[in-house]
């Protein structure tokens, strides 16, 4: 049988659209073998996707995205086979829950001053526990028309220095690290080429992120061409990072983002399946 991997894609217990179940459910239907669910700072959705994945035969990766800060910077580091509810984990996890409310808040507040009204409340009637992301954010300035699309919404609103942006200080680069290590997990910088680093930048956060104990990263997304790609594969091998692929799903609504519409990990990568 062959194999088809993805892991990195997100339902509604964060900022995708499909629920745990459905996500599943697509996964299998566009012939993924292996799926990982990594939704932002919460496994609020794994237990039910994995219910879902053992009735469809299909292998499941519990998974999870971590929110951290590496230099002032904001990156994503992915923990793949992790056990969610291990004591260093969730204290990472919880710290990220009260990061995301009050960014979300002061968001909420930016927004008001603009006249833009009960946008916190809304959200939260939405998603629940659930955690809140700027995505949502995007989501209920397009329902309540005042943008066309999520991306006028950060265009206008809230990407870097636009007037609802709120900067966060996430959780160390290190302590992410640490908890997903320690959830018997393994640590995976997500989709490298989105933080538009330099050649020495990127040596630099590779290297860091090595010392710190990640063992691997993504060379394979729904995003990249062949030649980002290569040039991936060639840092996972200067650093001895195992590569990982993942589509980084979100919405059915996307159609250049999908569930196991990924290119193969080049030959010269070892795969993240072999450390499992």
């Amino acid at each position: 049988m062959i194999q088809s991997y993805d892991l990195h894609a997100h339902s509604t217990a964060s900022d995708g659209v499909l629920s745990p179940t459905e996500l599943v459910a697509r996964a299998a239907q566009n012939g993924v073998t292996t799926l990982a669910l990594t939704d932002h700072d919460t496994v609020d959705g794994l237990a039910v996707a994995k219910m879902e994945a053992e009735r469809l035969q299909m292998r499941f990766i519990n998974g999870i995205e971590l929110s951290v800060q590496w230099e002032k910077q904001c990156l994503h580091i992915v923990g793949l086979n992790i056990e969610p509810q291990h004591d260093e984990l969730q204290k990472t996890i919880k710290a990220s829950e009260i990061m995301r409310l009050e960014r979300a808040e002061k968001i909420a507040l930016k927004l008001e001053k603009k006249g833009i009204l009960g946008a916190l409340t809304a959200i939260q009637n939405v998603v629940g526990s659930g955690m809140i992301t700027r995505t949502h954010f995007a989501d209920f300035l397009v329902s309540h028309f005042h943008v066309d699309t999520p991306q006028e919404a950060f265009d206008r609103y809230l990407g870097d220095g636009k007037v609802a942006y709120v900067s966060t200080t996430w959780t160390p680069l290190e302590t992410a690290v640490l908890a997903i290590r320690a959830a018997g997990g393994i640590p995976i910088v997500a989709h490298p080429m989105r933080y538009k680093l330099t050649a020495t930048r990127m040596k630099k956060l590779l290297g860091a992120f090595k010392n710190a104990g990640g063992l691997g990263m993504e060379v394979v997304t729904g995003r990249y061409n062949p030649d980002e790609m290569r040039i991936l594969g060639n840092y996972a091998n200067q650093f001895e990072l195992v590569g990982s692929v993942g589509s980084d799903f979100h919405t059915p609504s996307n159609q250049w983002i999908e569930l196991g519409r990924l290119a193969p990990l080049p030959a010269s990568v070892k795969p993240v399946w072999e450390l499992w």
